[in-house]
């Protein structure tokens, strides 16, 4: 009955007296610090697969917590609640189609000749910042934090108004107004992620 004891107050001891980790590793023997569960193939060519449903599937989850990841096969993208489990709000976080965006309308100043610059990547950040937007939508626009995450691209202009001399990697674009613009004159401009 002693041994038994003993036993017992030894793995106690060792216990607590060890240092306790929730890390859980696959495949890993050493997980990440940072990481609640820290995976690593069993070879260079098998990836993660989360669960797969349809939109319909995913509106129906009751109560979904904050950040569950999906993969919506509708919209074939990864999608996130970026809401509360009380009022999830799902957004699509990789579309096969989100490579390029069109830029947000702004206006050009053309009203005194000559070279000038506009800053479209702080144009895009200011817009998006600061939309109106209908009830229960979140009061900004998911946006990206760095000019050097996309590329820049003026796809239409009339070169009897407007010459582009350069658009700088940082999204600012420099350029040479040579006449007054009349109404019917725009400019097309697609940012393309990086």
């Amino acid at each position: 009955m002693k041994f038994i004891y003993k036993i017992i107050c030894f793995l106690l001891f060792m216990i607590v007296a060890s240092p306790l980790y929730s890390q859980i590793g696959v495949y890993n023997e050493t997980p990440q610090s940072s990481s609640a569960l820290d995976i690593q193939g069993s070879g260079n060519s098998q990836g993660l697969l989360i669960p797969r449903m349809t939109t319909v599937q995913k509106t129906s989850i009751i109560n979904p917590a904050p950040s569950l990841f999906v993969y919506d096969t509708d919209k074939n993208c990864i999608s996130q609640n970026i809401g509360s489990a009380s009022a999830p709000q799902w957004t699509c976080l990789t579309l096969f189609n989100r490579q390029f965006f069109y830029m947000p309308s702004i206006n050009i100043p053309t009203s005194i000749l000559g070279a000038a610059s506009v800053d479209l990547f702080k144009i895009y950040q200011d817009q998006f910042a600061t939309p109106k937007y209908s009830a229960g939508a979140p009061t900004s626009i998911p946006r990206y934090a760095s000019a050097d995450n996309l590329y820049y691209y003026v796809t239409y202009y009339d070169p009897k108004l407007i010459t582009i001399n350069q658009i700088t990697a940082a999204g600012v674009m420099n350029y040479t107004v040579l006449k007054k613009a009349n109404y019917d004159s725009y400019m097309n401009i697609v940012f393309v992620v990086k």
